[in-house]
């Protein structure tokens, strides 16, 4: 959410920034900016009445100070259904764009920045990896299809120990603090590299819990167990990692506050209908980590930048080519400042496909959660920024990437001593 002093000095700016995000729903600014004049006036006129209530207690009036609470009781009552009027406007404006997002109506406005690594040339046909694992056995969305549905799977045999691979080898990556100085000073940062805290986050959250993060829209590509539970499934860690220090104040000591979270995640991929269906690329389950960080207002550009330098330390330690894509207007969600994605080069599909994500909110997900910090001049609302390190689409590129004539797939050497060999075969049951 944006503060309201802002919105009232940058219309034109908050105005472009909900023309170009595409925002849904009808947002009067006009109308906007008459609610806070009333609520203004209310306050100040309920405060007026409060101090006669305690005058008259002082004074013992008893009737004076009946009449005076039925008066405040009334403006109580006003006030409360101005503010709710208020609130539904201001949550329903987004953040402000970067001056460096570009300004497109899709995912055709994306803008690469930059590709690291060589497209991998093949002497035989490169298979995309639904065909590869239905051959070795370890992708089976057939018979996950008998218990649950479409979109969910069986991995099975050594694919799942290479994603417990990926998941050891980012925890390593994060929690080490000599890792994490080499990769800030290969991308040329001055930030912190305080390590990361390892959290097992809990999967649901409340629906109001989800709308202060201003990730409850859309509703309809999430999980909701009904009104008996009132919860939802979260599509991802950040969606309960983001609001862990909710109404809390943060000590300036102790920024930037970083989290590492791997959990399994649910999604309905409602407007992915005939998209992707084959293979594991858009699964209503899967699991993934993800980077939370709480950092001071100043500091939140460079931290993205420094999410952004992990995830390509963790692909070029891969050797799985990838681009760097700056996410426009049109393509990135309504709490986000900046998003920047890599795509990882998936030579059976011919195509670049997304792996990482990273998302710089500023403080609009900490002014709807209240996640302050406390400074010399007074207390301030935390920039929030979220990252994806690993999920099972890298597994996907990996695959693709590293598949052999025979069919067998060669297994990255930094992630060799985790699985414990170097290739994956068809496994036998």
């Amino acid at each position: 959410m944006l503060d309201i002093k802002f919105i009232k000095e940058n219309r034109e700016i908050v105005e472009m920034a909900i023309k170009n995000k595409k925002t849904k729903g009808e947002i009067d600014l006009d109308l906007l900016f008459s609610l806070h004049s009333q609520k203004s006036e209310l306050r100040t006129k309920l405060d007026e009445v409060n101090a006669q209530r305690n005058q008259a207690a002082k004074e013992q009036n008893i009737e004076k100070g009946k009449q005076l609470k039925e008066e405040a009781s009334e403006l109580e009552s006003k006030l409360s259904a101005i503010d709710k009027q208020f609130l539904q406007i201001m949550l329903l404006i987004p953040n402000i764009p970067s001056a460096d997002t570009p300004i497109g109506p899709d995912e055709s406005g994306n803008k690469v920045v930059r590709h690291w690594g060589e497209i991998p040339k093949f002497n035989f046909e490169p298979k995309a990896h639904w065909d590869l694992g239905e051959e070795l056995g370890i992708i089976d969305n057939e018979r996950a299809a008998k218990v649950s549905g479409s979109r969910f799977t069986f991995l099975k045999g050594d694919i799942v120990r290479l994603q417990y691979a990926l998941m050891q080898f980012g925890m390593e990556i994060l929690t080490n603090e000599d890792t994490l100085k080499t990769i800030a000073e290969e991308a040329g940062l001055e930030v912190s590299t305080k390590p990361f805290v390892p959290v097992w986050p809990p999967d649901m959250v409340r629906p109001a819990v989800y709308n202060r993060l201003g990730r409850l829209d859309p509703k309809e590509d999430k999980y909701y167990l009904g009104d008996e539970d009132d919860v939802y499934l979260a599509g991802s860690a950040e969606h309960t990692l983001g609001a862990i220090h909710m109404d809390e104040i943060l000590d300036e000591k102790e920024m930037p506050v970083r989290y590492v979270a791997y959990s399994t995640c649910f999604r309905r991929e409602a407007g992915a209908a005939g998209k992707d269906t084959r293979g594991i690329l858009r699964m209503h389950q899967f699991d993934k980590m993800e980077m939370e960080t709480f950092c001071l207002p100043e500091k939140s550009r460079e931290e993205q930048d420094f999410l952004v330098a992990i995830q390509e330390y963790v692909m070029r330690k891969l050797k799985l080519p990838y681009q760097v894509v700056a996410i426009c207007t049109g393509d990135m969600g309504i709490p986000d400042h900046r998003q920047i994605d890599i795509d990882a080069w998936m030579p059976g599909q011919d195509a670049y496909k997304e792996t990482h994500t990273s998302d710089l909110m500023t403080s609009f997900q900490s002014r709807r959660l209240n996640t302050r910090v406390k400074r010399e001049g007074g207390n301030e609302f935390v920039h929030m920024n979220d990252a994806t390190l690993f999920s099972m689409r890298p597994l996907i590129a990996i695959m693709e990437n590293y598949q052999e004539k025979d069919g067998s797939i060669k297994i990255p050497e930094v992630l060799q001593k985790y699985v414990g060999k170097d290739r994956i075969i068809k496994i036998s049951l």
